[in-house]
């Protein structure tokens, strides 16, 4: 009880109705809990090992109108994880009061109140003072796993049953995927990695290259120790951009940026500030912290010795190199934390920072490379101003994920594809030298570098042209808009849900004897969009959606207002959903105990699981492995 905010959910007990009497002190426990401090919380925890009772002492002062209701919140652990936590509701009256002489005149004549334990209740004990009855203790015994009703109102739903939790059944099917993250931390790690190799790239760290190892080897007569320093500046760059990392997540909460994902101001923001990046790419201004910070840290490098002055020199450089690694490390922050993981950002930025320092050290422990490195030039500004027009294509996803939520249709699909094909074949024509900008410099003849990526850059666009007629583009399905809400479609091949209200897509399947695949998406789920373009086309998948279920597809992230706010308590605390996103995201996490997407699941009529959940996962056989085993379980039920 009483655990310091930021750690598990403490056991609490809410009183919600006290009449007739008075609470006298606090709930006791049966049993004093263990104190350990966990790392990973940084603070002392407590809990109740086994089992544990709690006494409530009471004052009765009119037994004709005692009654206290209310419910006991508690989380269940174990060395690894955490159940979600769990109430148990609690009722007594002036029948569980144990009748004493004097407390018998004082109640009206009655059939006769035994000691005892009621069948929902718990036991009252009694005292003889005629003043006072002692209200006695409820057992919450903490070490089952059983999964009570959600903590529903009656103006969330009529229908309380469909959204009991389910959380067991599923774990019985041999469920793997509740806390499944969105985005796999090997491609958090990958896609950070790939950052820094172009990062490395650009104007502002290549040169660095070459003149930062050759100090050190100067520095250092041993060649020994110069490849010690170089290792040194390597593990101070991964160090200072793990705590950024780190600091983002601490700062905000990884649950704090999945909901800034789909926030309309924030993805505004962000596309603006993008564009703002690639602007200063193409060399209309530069974008530099101010001078005082570096020269500050340069000062301190110099005044410094050892492993401090190294770790300066590392820092001046994370400065030095903000206006080319800035939109990168922005935009890899935002992809990896809005996933809602809360190491996401931490793994992004170390593989960010260890393709940064891999040439450090490399070309310090073999110092002849450096006679090969190709110099600095012309060609490090082509690189800088390509930068810029992938940044200007990537604006556009954050701007369409806004468009969506709030429903604008300003940047529907085709709007969107005309603007990457103009991009693109852009950049085709910066590369091949007929589109020049303030920084470059003439272009004598066309490298072959250049030539294949001018090809591959052309190719995508006119890949992108059939998408205009309503072409899946399977390729790019995780970052335009969905086929939907484009206006002018020839393509018949995508999957539509027939609902998107749940509880009116469980009474049709009720009405014609269908299960049920509930698929909680949202607009800005990138690996939604990836499933519904490379799985759910499939003709075998699309045929069983279609016939064989009542699909129900609910948005998380959908930010239309409901008709009114309702009020629900989730972890000790009262809880507003305002908008129809959040009723789905709440279902999905008190009924079914994940909260990420995608997340798909297969129920009967009755709300009930029929096989294990499914998360991303492409592999199409996979995928009809999972919708044939739940239609079969369904017709094993009938």
């Amino acid at each position: 009880m009483n655990l310091p905010e930021g750690g598990p959910i403490s056991t609490s007990f809410t009183f919600e109705t006290l009449r007739g009497a008075e609470l006298v002190g606090k709930p006791t426990p049966s049993v004093k809990p263990v104190t350990v401090h966990d790392e990973m919380f940084n603070m002392d925890l407590r809990w109740f090992p086994g089992s544990v009772s709690f006494s409530q002492k009471l004052k009765v002062t009119d037994p004709k109108k005692f009654k206290i209701s209310g419910e006991v919140e508690y989380m269940a652990c174990n060395d690894e994880t955490c159940l979600p936590p769990e109430r148990e509701s609690f009722t007594f009256d002036r029948k569980h009061i144990t009748r004493t002489k004097a407390i018998a005149a004082l109640l009206p004549a009655e059939g006769e109140v035994t000691a005892g334990e009621p069948a929902d209740t718990a036991t009252i004990s009694g005292e003889t003072d005629s003043t006072q009855a002692i209200a006695g203790e409820k057992d919450s015994s903490a070490e089952g796993t059983e999964y009570t009703s959600a903590n529903i109102t009656g103006e969330l739903t009529n229908q309380v049953s469909l959204w009991d939790p389910v959380v067991d059944e599923l774990k019985a099917f041999g469920d793997t995927s509740l806390n499944a993250s969105g985005m796999a931390w090997l491609y958090i790690f990958l896609a950070g990695f790939a950052g820094g190799l172009l990062a490395l790239l650009t104007p502002c760290v290549w040169p660095m290259i070459p003149m930062t190892v050759s100090f050190f080897l100067k520095r250092n007569k041993q060649r020994r120790k110069a490849i010690q320093s170089a290792l040194a500046y390597g593990l101070s760059i991964i160090v200072i951009y793990l705590i950024l990392g780190l600091l983002i997540t601490g700062i905000f909460g990884a649950s704090a940026l999945n909901d800034l994902s789909t926030n309309a101001i924030f993805n505004i923001l962000f596309f603006l500030l993008l564009v703002l990046f690639a602007v200063s790419f193409f060399g209309a201004f530069e974008l530099v912290l101010p001078s005082s910070w570096t020269n500050k840290l340069d000062s301190k490098a110099d005044s410094t010795t050892g492993i401090i002055s190294i770790f300066f020199m590392a820092f001046t450089l994370v400065l030095v190199s903000f206006s080319c690694t800035g939109p990168i490390i922005g935009t890899l922050l935002v992809e990896a934390a809005s996933q809602g993981s809360v190491t996401g950002p931490a793994i992004g930025m170390f593989g960010f920072a260890l393709a940064l320092s891999i040439p450090f050290s490399l070309f310090a422990i073999f110092p002849t490379w450096l006679q090969s490195m190709p110099k600095s030039g012309g060609w490090l500004n082509s690189v800088k101003v390509t930068l810029g027009f992938l940044e200007l294509a990537l604006a556009l996803k954050f701007l369409s994920v806004a468009d969506l939520a709030y429903g604008w249709r300003i940047l529907d699909r085709e709007v969107f594809l005309v603007l990457w094909i103009v991009i693109f074949a852009l950049l085709g024509i910066y590369l091949l030298g007929k589109l020049k900008l303030k920084h470059d410099s003439d272009l004598d003849y066309v490298s072959v570098p250049r030539l294949f990526f001018a090809i591959i850059s052309f190719a995508f666009a006119v890949y992108m042209v059939p998408g205009l007629w309503g072409a899946p583009l399977k390729a790019i399905s995780a970052f335009a808009p969905p086929l939907y809400t484009q206006d002018f479609n020839l393509y018949k091949g995508e999957v539509h849900a027939a609902f998107d209200d749940y509880e009116a897509g469980m009474a049709y399947a009720e009405k014609v004897g269908k299960p049920v695949m509930i698929d909680f998406s949202g607009f800005g789920c990138v690996n939604c969009r990836k499933m519904e373009a490379a799985v759910w086309i499939d003709p075998k998948v699309k045929n069983m959606l279609e016939n064989d279920y009542v699909l129900i597809t609910l948005m998380v992230d959908d930010k239309a207002s409901l008709p009114k706010t309702l009020e629900i308590k989730e972890h000790g605390k009262t809880r507003k959903l305002r908008t129809i996103g959040d009723k789905w995201s709440y279902l999905q996490r008190s009924k079914f105990g994940a909260n990420a997407q995608p997340f798909y699941v297969l129920l009967d009529n009755e709300g009930k699981p029929l096989g294990p959940s499914y998360a991303y996962d492409e592999n199409v056989d996979n995928y009809l492995k999972f919708l044939k085993n739940g239609l079969a379980n369904y017709k094993n039920k009938q």
